[in-house]
C-alpha cells in the first residue's frame, strides 16, 4: 500500500517539481559525461602531463558533489516542510512516524531515479560529444560509438546515491524529532516575518555596495595567499550581509510611505518581495555565490579558448626547434633522430651571441606592463639590485642581452617565408613578440648599440613582430639584430638548430628528441626543460608558459591544447552545474509558492485588475526574484573578471575587448537563465488559474 501511495503521491507532485527533476537529469548526465575523462585510456595515453586533465576534473567534480549534495538537502528539506501539514494529517490518522519517514525516502528515491536513467541515457551522448570535441582539438581522429561504460556508471551512481542517501538520512533524523504540532506548523514558520532593528539593519545596503565597488580598486594589489583568502572571507560577508540591508532598507521605504510604493502596484511587489528576501537571506545569499562561481569559472574558460583559437597556432612558428647551452654543438644525435624518423626540407644550425651588457633586459623590466613599479625605484631608476638577482635567478631573460647576425636571422625568415630584412653597417633592428609591439616603441632610446669598431654608435633600423619562437630559443621576447661585422665582436652564448619537415610529424618525435637529455634534466611532463643556467630565459609570458630544450611543433601544440582543456572543460563543467543548481531553488521556490500566492492574485482579480494586468505583475514577480541575486551576481564578478581580462590579454596578447570575455558568459548565463525563467512563469500561470 505504502508503495503505490509514494508512487501517487510522487506523480501528484511531479508537476511542482519538474524544474528539479529536469536539473538533476541535466547533473546526471553531465556527471556521466566528465566522470569518463577517468577512464579512456586513449586520451590519458597520449601525453605524460594526461593526469593533469583527470586531477582536475576530480578537483571540480568534488566541488559539484558538495553543490548538489546542497541541492538536495535543500529540495529533500524544502518539500518536507511544504508537506508537513499532510504528513501530520497522516500522523492524526493513526500512521506511525516511521511509516511516514519511509514512506517520504521512497518518494524521493523515486524522484531521484525518474531524473538518474534519462540522465544517463543524455549523458552517454554527451560523452561522445565532449570526447569528439578533445580529441578534435589534439588532432586525434575519433569515432562515434556512444556504450555504456560500467566503471563510469558506477561512479556516477556512486555519488549521485550518496547526496541523496546522506540527505535522506538527515532528513529521517529530522524526523524522528517532529511530533504532529511540529509537521503543522512547519509550512507557517517560513511565512513570518519578524520586523527588528530595521533602520540599524538598512544602513548594511549601502556599505555592502561600497565594499563591492572597492574590489574594482583592491583586487589588482592582492600579492599574497594570505591577502587573497582574507579578501575572500570578507567578500562571502558581504554577500550575505547585502541581503540584510536590501530586505531592511525596503521594508523602512515601505514604512515610511514613500511616493514610490504608491505608483501601480508597487506595494504589493516591494511587500511581497522583502518578506521573501528576509526569510531567504542564506539562501540568496548562497545562490549569488553560486551565480558568481558560475560566471567566474565560464569566463575563465572563454580566456584559454579565445588565448587557443588566436595565439597558439601561431606561436612557434618552424616544426622543430632545438637549443644546447653548448657553443659548439652540432645537434649530431639530434639530426640522427629526424631524419631515422622524418623527411627534412631544410635545417640550419646557428648561434645566438651576447655582448655581455643587460641594457635591453634592464629595459624589459622597467619599462613593460607585465613588470609594473616592481623593478623600479621610487624615482623611476631600474633598481638594478633586484634586476641583477632577478636576471641570475629566474630566467625570464638570460643573464645578458641576446644577439643574432643579419645573415642567420635572414636565412631564419626565409625558412618561416617572411620577407628578407637589410641593414646598412651603421644600423641594428629589434625583433620582438607580437604582444609586446606596443609597447618597445621607445625601446631604441634605452639601448647603446656601437658598431664592429666600437667608435660609432648603431640606430635602430625597424622593430619587428613576426613569430619567431622567442620562448627561450631566439630570446625571450625580444632578440637584437645586428650587422655580421659586428655579431663576429661578440662571443657565442648558446647554439641552435631550426628544422622544416616535409609531410606530417610522427607523435612521439618530441619524447625521442627530449630522450636524449638526462632523466635529472626533465621536468614532471618528460621534456627536456629549459635549464635557465644564465644562458637560457623562457620570456615574460606568465599565463601560459611553455620553453623546452625541444621544441617539435606539431607535438607541443596539441600538449598546450590539452592542458588547456584541463582548465577548460572542468571550469565549464563546474559552472553549468552550479548555475542549473542554483536556478532549480529560485524556480521551485516559486513554483511550490504559487499556492500561497493564487489567494492573493484572486483578490486582485476581485478588486478589479484584468488578467492582462495580473499576468504582467506576476512576470515582474518573478523577475525581481530572478534577477537580484544575478545581478547582484554580474556586480561582483564583472569588478573582478574585467581586471583578470585586463591581466590575461597583457600577459598573452591575445587581441580582444576587456569586457569580451565576461559577456560571452553573461549571454550565456542568461540563455539558460531565461529557459528556467520561462518554465517558472508558465507554471506559475497555470498554478493559479486566474478566472474572471
Amino acid at each position: 500500500m505504502y508503495s503505490k501511495l509514494a508512487f501517487r503521491n510522487v506523480l501528484r507532485s511531479a508537476k511542482d517539481y519538474l524544474v528539479y527533476m529536469f536539473t538533476m537529469a541535466v547533473v546526471t548526465a553531465l556527471m556521466y559525461a566528465f566522470s569518463s575523462l577517468f577512464f579512456d585510456n586513449e586520451l590519458t595515453g597520449l601525453f605524460e602531463i594526461a593526469r593533469m586533465m583527470q586531477m582536475m576534473t576530480g578537483m571540480a567534480t568534488f566541488l559539484i558533489v558538495l553543490i548538489v549534495a546542497w541541492l538536495i538537502n535543500y529540495m529533500v528539506r524544502f518539500m518536507l516542510e511544504k508537506r508537513s501539514s499532510e504528513f501530520g494529517i497522516y500522523m492524526l490518522l493513526g500512521m506511525k512516524k516511521k511509516a511516514i519517514a519511509r514512506l517520504y525516502m521512497r518518494e524521493n528515491i523515486l524522484l531521484g531515479v525518474f531524473a538518474f536513467l534519462p540522465g544517463i541515457a543524455v549523458g552517454i551522448l554527451l560523452q561522445q560529444v565532449l570526447m569528439a570535441i578533445l580529441k578534435n582539438m589534439l588532432h586525434v581522429e575519433y569515432r562515434f560509438h556512444p556504450t555504456l561504460n560500467k566503471y563510469t556508471f558506477l561512479i556516477t551512481l556512486l555519488f549521485y546515491a550518496g547526496s541523496y542517501l546522506l540527505a535522506l538520512f538527515r532528513c529521517k533524523r529530522r524526523f524522528k524529532k517532529m511530533n504532529i504540532h511540529d509537521l503543522m506548523n512547519a509550512k507557517r514558520q517560513n511565512e513570518e516575518t519578524k520586523e527588528s532593528h530595521e533602520g540599524i539593519k538598512r544602513v548594511m545596503f549601502p556599505i555592502s555596495i561600497a565594499v563591492i565597488v572597492a574590489i574594482w580598486t583592491i583586487f589588482p594589489r592582492l600579492s599574497s595567499v594570505g591577502a587573497v583568502c582574507t579578501f575572500l572571507i570578507a567578500l562571502v560577508l558581504v554577500i550575505y550581509l547585502f541581503y540584510v540591508g536590501l530586505s531592511a532598507w525596503i521594508m523602512c521605504y515601505v514604512r515610511e510611505k514613500k511616493k514610490g510604493i504608491y505608483r501601480g502596484q508597487n506595494l504589493f511587489l516591494l511587500r511581497q518581495f522583502s518578506s521573501k528576501v528576509r526569510t531567504m537571506q542564506f539562501t540568496m545569499g548562497t545562490l549569488t555565490a553560486l551565480f558568481t562561481i558560475a560566471l567566474m569559472g565560464s569566463s575563465v574558460a572563454m580566456m584559454f579558448s579565445d588565448y587557443e583559437n588566436k595565439i597558439l597556432d601561431t606561436k612557434w612558428p618552424f616544426d622543430v626547434q632545438i637549443y644546447s647551452p653548448n657553443v659548439e654543438d652540432e645537434f649530431q644525435d639530434d639530426l640522427e633522430i629526424l631524419i631515422k624518423n622524418t623527411e627534412i626540407k631544410d635545417s640550419y644550425i646557428y648561434r645566438v651571441y651576447t655582448n655581455q651588457t643587460n641594457q635591453a633586459n634592464v629595459w624589459m623590466y622597467t619599462n613593460l606592463q607585465a613588470f609594473g613599479n616592481m623593478y623600479r625605484e621610487k624615482d623611476g631608476r631600474p633598481n638594478m639590485k633586484k634586476i641583477e638577482k632577478v636576471l641570475k635567478t629566474e630566467g625570464v631573460y638570460c643573464t645578458y642581452d641576446t644577439y643574432m647576425g643579419l645573415s642567420d636571422y635572414n636565412y631564419l625568415r626565409k625558412m618561416l617565408g617572411y620577407k628578407q630584412i637589410t641593414l646598412t653597417e651603421r644600423q641594428y633592428a629589434i625583433q620582438i613578440k607580437e604582444r609586446l609591439s606596443a609597447e618597445v616603441g621607445e625601446m631604441p632610446k634605452g639601448l647603446k648599440i656601437t658598431d664592429a669598431t666600437g667608435d660609432k654608435e648603431l640606430i635602430c633600423g625597424d622593430i619587428y613582430e613576426e613569430p619567431f619562437s622567442q620562448d627561450g630559443h631566439n630570446g625571450g621576447d625580444y632578440i637584437l639584430i645586428v650587422p655580421d661585422k659586428v655579431i663576429q665582436t661578440m662571443k657565442p652564448y648558446y647554439s641552435e638548430m631550426a628544422v622544416d619537415l616535409k609531410g606530417k610529424t610522427p607523435a612521439g618525435l618530441m619524447k625521442e628528441l627530449d630522450d636524449l637529455v638526462p632523466k635529472e634534466e626533465q621536468d614532471f611532463a618528460g621534456h627536456a626543460d629549459l635549464p635557465l643556467d644564465g644562458n637560457s630565459c623562457s620570456g615574460s609570458d606568465n599565463i601560459v608558459n611553455y620553453s623546452e630544450t625541444n621544441l617539435v611543433r606539431d607535438n607541443a601544440i596539441p600538449e598546450v591544447k590539452y592542458m588547456l582543456a584541463s582548465l577548460i572543460v572542468p571550469a565549464f563543467y563546474m559552472g553549468l552545474v552550479f548555475l542549473c543548481a542554483a536556478l532549480t531553488v529560485l524556480s521551485v521556490q516559486q513554483l511550490s509558492d504559487s499556492a500561497k500566492y493564487k489567494f492573493r492574485y484572486d483578490v486582485l482579480a476581485k478588486i478589479g485588475l484584468e488578467r492582462s494586468e495580473i499576468y504582467h505583475l506576476i512576470a515582474r514577480q518573478l523577475a525581481a526574484y530572478y534577477l537580484c541575486p544575478a545581478l547582484f551576481a554580474m556586480l561582483i564578478s564583472g569588478s573582478i573578471m574585467v581586471r583578470v581580462s585586463k591581466i590575461f590579454i597583457i600577459g598573452t596578447g591575445v587581441h580582444t575587448s576587456v569586457l569580451q570575455y565576461f559577456g560571452i558568459s553573461v549571454l550565456l548565463f542568461f540563455g539558460i537563465y531565461m529557459i528556467y525563467f520561462m518554465e517558472t512563469y508558465v507554471g506559475f500561470k497555470r498554478n493559479i488559474e486566474i478566472k474572471k
